[in-house]
C-alpha cells in the first residue's frame, strides 16, 4: 500500500498536494502528526491598519480586494497588486516579480498578510503630503474566516477561547492554513485514543513531561504559551533520548567484544613523545594517556578526539599506533598471547589526506624497522622501500593486500578502499578514523566490525563541537579534547574588514604574494544568484569572484576555484595544484580540505562571513596555520550592522574553536549553525541541544535502561522504536 493511502483514508489529497507533502518528507498520518510548527502567531498582537508605521514587521487580518497583474512604469517589471482591508482602514499590497499571486487569491478571500510596511512619496501637488504605506512582497495565506476583533479565535468557538495558532512549515501548494485544518481533521477521527506512547510513565513524571496525546494537542493548538513549551519539551527530549538509548545500545555491545590488551612500557612511550618536532602539550599528554587506560581494558575502546586544526591530533594517531605496533598482546587475564605485530588502519576521507598522512607517518616511524603503506583508488605505495632505503615506492595492489593479510604491514593507511572486501588484516588492533562525521555509520563498522576479536576504534575529528552536541550525536563514543596548541605556533593576525577598507587588504595581500605567499579566498556560494528568482540570496560566488579578482585586483597570479559539485578527481587536481604552487590564489567554497597542508598559504579571505557558524569560521581560518610564515585572515562580512561585527569579534578573543562553538550554540542555535541534514536531526532537537540538563537526562535515563535491560526485554516500544531506525506511532 502506498503510504500516502494513510493519509487519504482521512481526506482527499489532490496530485499537486501529494507531490508538496512528498518535498515535506511527508508520507503517512504520523509525518504529518509531526509536522510541527515552527512558531505561533497571536491575533491578540495584530495591529489594526490604520496604525501601521514605515519599516515594521507586521502581522494583519482582513479581506483582499483589487487584485490585479501590472508592469513598472520604467521597469517594466510585472507584477501582482492588491489591496487589504479591516475595520480600521485599508493598505495596499505589491508582489514584484510574482504576477501569479493576483492568480491564486480570490476577490473578498478572509487573509492573515505578514510583512514589513514599506512608504513611498505621494506625488507633487497631492493634498496629503504623507507618504504611501504599502507592503512589499508580503507573504499572505487564505483562513476561512477572519477574528471578528482583535484577540478573537481563529479556531472557532470553544468553552475556553486562545488566540495562538500556529505556523507551519510550507511548500508550494501547501500552505500552513491547509496543514492546520488536516491535523485537525486527523484529532477529530479519534486517532489520538489509540495512540501508545512510547515514552515510560514513569519517566513523564520524572521530567514533568506531557503523554504523548496531551503534548500533540497542545503542540498544534496550544491555548496558551506555555502549554506549546511543554509540547515542544517533551518532543525534544523523546527526539534526544531515543538517539541517546540506540547510541548507549551500540556502546554497550561493543564493550561487551573481546579486544586486544595492549600495555606498552612508559619508557618507551616517552622516547617516542621526546621525537616530536615540537614540545607535546598537556592536552595531548592527557588524550594519549586517555588511550593507553582504555587499551588496558580488554574491551574495544571507543572515543573521540576534538581538536583544532594545528592542535596535533596526527601526533597522537601516531603515538598510539606506535604503541600498538611495538607491544605485546595480552588477553583479559594478562597472559601473553602470540600473535606477533598487531596492526593499525587509518582511514581519511579523501586521497590528498591520505598522503599527506601517509608522509607523516613515515617521518614518526622512519626509525623503527616497521612497514608502512598507503592504499587508495589511485594504487598502493609502501615504506620502506627496497629500492629506495630512504622512501616509498609504487607496489602493486595485490602485493600489498597479501603482505596486510599476513601481517607484515604494521600500519596502513587510506581512503574508503580500506573497508572493501578484499582488505583483509591479520591481527587488527587499531582503526583510526579522520574526520569521522564524514564516514557514515556503516563505513565504519565495515572497518571496525571485521574482525573476532575487535579493534579498538579512535574517532579524530577537527571540526569544534559543543558539549551537549558531542555527547548526543557521540552518545557511544568517549570524548577527548585537544584544547591547546603546540608552543611556538604563531596566531592568527584576524581583521574584521568594513568595505571602505577592502582596498587597502588587497593592497597587503600583495605584498605577501610578491613576497612568495599563496591566498585562500572563501566564498558562501557556487554560482551567482538568479537575480529574477524569488528569495534569492545575494552573496558571493566562487566563480563570480575568481573572474573579478582576476579581471581587477590580482591579474598577475595564477587562480583557481574549487567548489562541491567538482568531481573527487578535479578537487584533487587543484588542492594538488595548490600545495604545489601552481596557483597563488584558491577562490572556494568551505569544501576547502580539513587539514590538507599547504605549509606556504598563510593568507585568507571569507566572504560573506556572517552566513557561517564562528566555529566554521575559525576552522576556515585554520587552513593558514600549517607553515611557518605569519598568518593573516581578513574576514568580510555582507552587512555592517553591530550585532554582526560585535559577533564576529568573538573570532579575536576566544582562546579556541571549542569556546566559539558553544558561543555560538547559545546565540544562533544548533539547527542554524549544523543543520538537521547534516545529523538527521530535527530542528526541534536540534534547538533543544542547548539545553545541557535535557541532553543529560536523555543521556542518564537511556544508560539506566540499558543497564539493566540490554535487550530491552522490558520495554517492548523501546525496541521497537529503535529497530525501526524511524519513528512510528502505531495507529491500530
Amino acid at each position: 500500500m502506498d503510504s500516502l493511502d494513510l493519509l487519504n483514508k482521512h481526506f482527499r489529497i489532490l496530485p499537486v498536494q501529494a507531490a508538496a507533502l512528498k518535498r515535506l518528507g511527508i508520507h503517512t498520518v504520523e509525518d504529518l502528526l509531526y509536522h510541527f510548527p515552527v512558531r505561533y502567531g497571536d491575533t491578540a498582537k495584530v495591529v489594526p491598519i490604520s496604525t501601521l508605521e514605515k519599516g515594521v514587521d507586521v502581522t494583519i487580518f482582513g479581506q483582499i480586494s483589487g487584485l490585479k497583474t501590472s508592469k513598472g512604469f520604467r521597469s517594466k517589471m510585472p507584477m501582482s497588486e492588491a489591496y487589504v482591508e479591516d475595520e480600521s482602514g485599508r493598505i495596499k499590497i505589491m508582489w514584484f516579480n510574482q504576477p501569479y499571486m493576483a492568480k491564486m487569491l480570490v476577490e473578498g478571500t478572509p487573509v492573515r498578510v505578514e510583512g514589513k510596511v514599506s512608504a513611498r512619496r505621494k506625488k507633487e501637488g497631492a493634498e496629503d503630503s504623507k507618504p504611501d504605506l504599502y507592503l512589499s512582497n508580503p507573504k499572505v495565506e487564505a483562513l476561512n474566516k477572519l477574528p471578528i476583533a482583535v484577540g478573537d479565535s481563529l479556531f472557532g468557538n470553544s468553552e475556553e477561547e486562545h488566540t495562538l495558532y500556529p505556523v507551519y512549515p510550507e511548500t508550494k501548494s501547501l500552505t500552513s492554513n491547509w496543514i492546520f485544518h488536516k491535523i485537525q481533521s486527523i484529532f477529530s477521527s479519534g486517532i489520538l485514543d489509540s495512540l501508545v506512547d512510547p515514552i515510560p510513565e514513569d519517566m513523564l513524571k520524572k521530567y514533568n513531561l506531557p503523554d504523548l496525546k496531551t503534548a500533540l494537542v497542545w503542540i498544534h493548538t496550544p491555548r496558551k504559551a506555555d502549554h506549546a513549551a511543554a509540547a515542544r519539551k517533551r518532543f525534544a527530549f523523546e527526539e534526544i533520548f531515543f538517539i541517546q538509548l540506540e547510541k548507549q545500545k551500540t556502546r554497550h555491545e561493543f564493550k561487551e567484544k573481546n579486544a586486544f590488551v595492549i600495555e606498552p612500557s612508559e619508557e618507551s612511550m616517552r622516547k617516542f613523545i621526546d621525537r616530536f618536532p615540537f614540545e607535546a602539550t598537556e592536552a595531548q599528554i592527557k588524550s594519549i594517556n586517555h588511550v593507553l587506560e582504555d587499551f588496558k581494558k580488554g574491551n574495544p575502546m571507543s572515543r573521540l578526539l576534538e581538536g583544532d586544526v594545528g592542535s596535533g591530533k596526527t601526533a597522537v594517531a601516531a603515538t598510539v599506533a606506535y604503541a600498538v605496533t611495538t607491544s605485546h598482546p595480552r588477553d583479559k587475564k594478562g597472559n601473553l598471547q602470540n600473535f606477533g605485530t598487531l596492526q593499525t588502519a587509518y582511514m581519511v576521507p579523501t586521497e590528498i589526506l591520505a598522503k599527506q598522512h601517509f608522509e607523516s607517518f613515515i617521518k614518526y616511524f622512519r626509525h623503527l624497522p616497521l612497514n608502512i603503506a598507503l592504499i587508495t583508488g589511485a594504487g598502493a605505495r609502501k615504506f620502506p622501500s627496497k629500492v629506495n632505503p630512504d622512501g616509498w615506492t609504487d607496489i602493486s595492489r595485490n602485493q600489498l593486500l597479501k603482505w596486510v593479510e599476513n601481517g607484515e604491514i604494521s600500519i596502513v593507511i587510506g581512503t574508503h578502499a580500506l573497508i572493501q572486501k578484499a582488505v583483509k588484516f591479520k591481527h587488527l588492533a587499531l582503526a583510526i578514523i579522520d574526520e569521522q562525521h564524514r564516514f557514515g555509520t556503516a563505513q565504519r563498522q565495515k572497518l571496525v566490525g571485521k574482525e573476532t576479536i575487535l579493534p579498538h576504534l579512535l574517532s579524530m575529528t577537527a571540526t569544534p563541537i559543543p558539549r551537549t552536541l558531542a555527547l548526543t550525536l557521540y552518545g557511544d563514543l568517549d570524548l577527548s579534547l585537544l584544547d591547546q596548541m603546540p608552543a611556538g605556533r604563531k596566531q592568527i593576525v584576524t581583521e574584521i574588514v568594513t568595505p571602505e577598507k577592502r582596498k587597502k587588504v588587497y593592497e597587503d595581500i600583495k605584498k605577501e604574494l610578491e613576497a612568495g605567499r599563496q591566498l585562500y579566498v572563501i566564498c558562501p556560494r557556487i554560482n551567482e544568484p538568479d537575480p529574477d528568482k524569488e528569495n534569492t540570496v545575494l552573496a558571493k560566488s566562487v566563480k563570480e569572484e575568481a573572474e573579478r579578482l582576476k579581471r581587477d585586483v590580482f591579474p598577475e597570479y595564477a587562480i583557481g576555484i574549487l567548489h562541491s559539485k567538482m568531481t573527487p578527481d578535479a578537487k584533487e587536481k587543484v588542492m594538488l595544484e595548490f600545495k604545489e604552487k601552481k596557483l597563488d590564489i584558491l577562490v572556494a567554497t568551505s569544501v576547502v580540505e580539513v587539514g590538507v597542508n599547504v605549509e606556504n598559504a598563510s593568507l585568507i579571505i571569507i566572504e560573506g562571513a556572517e552566513r557561517f557558524g564562528l566555529a566554521q569560521l575559525h576552522q576556515l581560518r585554520g587552513r593558514v596555520l600549517r607553515g611557518t610564515h605569519q598568518p593573516y585572515c581578513w574576514v568580510f562580512p555582507e552587512t555592517t550592522s553591530a550585532k554582526t561585527i560585535e559577533r564576529l569579534k568573538a573570532l579575536k578573543t576566544a582562546k579556541n574553536g571549542f569556546e566559539l562553538a558553544e558561543f555560538d550554540l547559545a546565540q544562533r542555535g544548533a539547527g542554524e549553525l549544523y543543520g538537521r541534514k547534516q545529523w538527521g536531526i530535527s530542528d526541534l532537537a536540534m534547538e533543544a541541544i542547548k539545553n545541557l540538563k535535557m541532553v543529560e537526562a536523555a543521556r542518564t535515563e537511556a544508560a539506566r535502561i540499558i543497564q539493566s535491560d540490554p535487550a530491552l526485554l522490558s520495554y517492548p516500544l523501546l525496541k521497537a522504536r529503535i529497530e525501526t531506525n524511524e519513528q512510528k506511532i502505531h495507529f491500530e
